[in-house]
């Protein structure tokens, strides 16, 4: 078995961090707000966004976009007391819709997202792009977000309901943009687009009349006509106007900002024979689907004994050395051979070490038999555990490069413990389940305790040699 040794935060110092994995999201609906299982979220989204699609891979990639969007988008509400609201402006959840298609669907892609250096993707979608999607950038311009690009849509075009008309009279108009406090010439003759997107999209529009011009933004032109006349009246910002007897006439094509995946595009690509993974490499390019962390760009430092892999090089080039020091004092110390092969794998922040390794953020790394994975140093260093960390876990790696086939997890992690000098505790119900498990941080310092002060009591009665002569051997049958 290999083992998955684990250094809790703090463990010298006692210092945890809160944040667990996203299990549960607390979603206002109607008057209340429930607390739901991430999955039943995803299938009630399924249920309110996209319940009239042909094609079962399309709904799964709908799946996999919708639950990227809403972990991402979690605590959106936070000054409100809950992560998301039921409506459009986070997703529309729909919780009566659930059918055991829509649930079987989700369950096809449990846990699945889209990443973007290492962070769930911000996974936008929208009705119809009308041909060409957006790049999100011009949507929220503070967004940074390569994988939502412009580019053409050809499924999006094969379906004949992207394109659409909407006249309404210019006074009328006038009003509606007056009642959003948008400010107007004293009439409304033309509506001219000096500014698009690179998508054709409209950005900046000019209004004339009676000798007046007025800019204003393409968005809140289109927001004020949709509370006034509804958002069926002015689907998307693709158009182009023309005045006729009073009136203005749009015509356009898409519905809604058109940034992400396309849903009439998506559907169309389903019942062409395409899978869902094929779907969002579509729509989202750059951001890879999986169960963990992906899109990060490593660089490899190699050093004497430990090779480091990182995102931000200068910040974390001196932990290097630090590793390199102690893998050569350790050696020193015990009269072992440095194992080869050992990597380092520091993590940008908490978040990303615990999308990766599927660890709660008061585990401060993770070993699996010579790759450690830690979190943000400078994070470990400013709460003055990086070394502690950093020479317990290499402690693990010379450990189960020696250990005997067999050995029971409490022996590992206890002889680990006690050559890094943790604090121990009872001896008694040193068991492996309470190390192995990270669901209570609780349980499982008292784990690590008890399983230190286990083998803390074996090498006073028995001597330290004999205990290290364990370890390549396996436990003799009373020790067992």
């Amino acid at each position: 078995m290999r083992l998955a040794a684990r250094a809790l935060l703090g463990f010298a110092c006692w210092l945890a961090l809160a944040w667990a994995a996203p299990v549960t999201l607390k979603v206002k609906i109607g008057p209340g707000v429930v607390e739901m299982v991430v999955e039943d979220y995803v299938a009630a989204v399924l249920a309110g966004e996209c319940s009239t699609f042909r094609s079962d891979e399309a709904i799964k990639a709908m799946a996999v976009a919708a639950r990227s969007y809403g972990v991402n988008l979690r605590g959106r509400h936070a000054a409100e007391g809950f992560d998301l609201c039921s409506t459009t402006h986070c997703q529309r959840v729909d919780r009566g819709g659930v059918t055991p298609r829509l649930t079987a669907l989700a369950a096809q892609t449990a846990g699945e997202m889209l990443w973007f250096e290492g962070k769930p993707a911000f996974a936008c979608y929208s009705r119809s792009c009308g041909g060409t999607t957006e790049e999100g950038a011009a949507v929220w311009s503070d967004l940074r977000a390569p994988y939502l690009r412009s580019h053409a849509d050809p499924y999006c075009t094969r379906r004949d309901d992207t394109a659409w008309r909407w006249s309404v009279a210019a006074p009328e108009l006038m009003r509606a943009l007056r009642q959003a406090q948008l400010r107007t010439p004293p009439e409304i003759q033309t509506v001219a687009i000096p500014r698009r997107t690179a998508s054709g999209r409209a950005k900046e529009l000019e209004l004339s009349g009676a000798g007046e011009r007025v800019r204003m933004a393409a968005s809140s032109f289109r927001f004020a006509i949709g509370r006034a006349f509804g958002f069926q009246s002015l689907r998307s910002d693709l158009w182009r106007v023309a005045g006729s007897n009073g009136r203005l006439e749009f015509a356009g094509a898409g519905d809604g900002h058109g940034a992400g995946l396309c849903q009439m595009g998506a559907d169309q690509m389903g019942t062409e024979g395409h899978g869902y993974r094929d779907i969002l490499a579509f729509y989202y390019p750059g951001a890879p689907v999986g169960l963990t962390a992906r899109g990060l760009s490593w660089r490899r430092l190699g050093g004497e004994h430990v090779s480091l892999m990182t995102t931000q090089v200068e910040r974390d080039r001196a932990v290097l050395g630090d590793a390199d020091h102690m893998v050569r004092e350790i050696a020193a110390k015990y009269g072992w051979t440095p194992p080869a092969g050992i990597e380092l794998r520091i993590y940008p922040d908490i978040d990303t070490f615990r999308n990766a390794t599927g660890e709660p953020g008061w585990v401060a790394a993770r070993t699996t038999a010579r790759r450690i994975q830690l979190q943000a140093a400078n994070s470990l260093r400013a709460r003055g555990v990086l070394e502690g960390t950093l020479r317990h876990e290499l402690l693990h790696v010379f450990v189960e490069a020696q250990a005997a086939g067999g050995l029971p997890v409490w022996f590992r992690e206890g002889l680990v413990g006690y050559l890094d000098g943790g604090p121990g505790g009872s001896r008694k119900n040193a068991q492996d389940e309470d190390v192995r498990q990270t669901g209570d941080e609780a349980r499982a310092r008292l784990g690590y305790e008890a399983s230190t002060a286990r083998v803390s009591d074996l090498a006073r009665r028995h001597g330290l040699e004999a205990v290290l002569g364990w370890l390549r051997a396996g436990l003799p049958a009373g020790v067992k």
